[in-house]
């Protein structure tokens, strides 16, 4: 499978009539980051605190510019955050992060079981995820037609 079809098929997915609002699988480099809004040193900040959990409780999640109250995730493997009625789910995998951002009606917990599936899946096939970067446009982390993606 394509990570083309990995974001088109499981992260771009509807739930319960719901879609993601924007996602992306972006590589734990930050120097690597081609998404629009995604900056590398909020990539360097998601990293961090994923090699010491707690670090952006204090100061927020930024993303796109974005800044999310960081609340409950798992430690070293996902980070969840908040903004309003909407929010922010990044699962880390081996090589990469799956981030999906959702806005209602989508509910956080039908965004983090669409990230979380398909990075609990990667993880468990054992993929090293070589093509880092994929791009899907969305309101937050681009300027292209929501769903639109492009691998770069």
């Amino acid at each position: 499978m394509s990570w083309q079809a990995y974001v088109d098929d499981h992260l771009m997915c509807e739930i319960e009539g719901n879609h993601l609002s924007a996602a992306a699988i972006i590589g734990h480099d930050g120097m690597e980051v081609k998404v629009r809004k995604v900056k590398p040193e909020e990539i360097t900040a998601i990293m961090n605190d994923f090699n010491e959990p707690g670090s952006l409780a204090p100061t927020g999640l930024y993303l796109g510019g974005t800044k999310y109250m960081v609340i409950q995730g798992e430690a070293g493997a996902v980070i969840r955050g908040k903004k309003g009625p909407g929010g922010v789910t990044v699962k880390k995998t081996t090589m990469s992060l799956i981030i999906g951002v959702y806005d209602e009606p989508m509910t956080p917990g039908q965004c983090n079981m669409i990230v979380e599936r398909l990075g609990d899946y990667l993880l468990e096939q054992g993929t090293i995820d070589t093509i880092l970067v994929i791009k899907v446009c969305g309101k937050d982390l681009g300027s292209c037609n929501p769903g639109c993606a492009l691998m770069l």
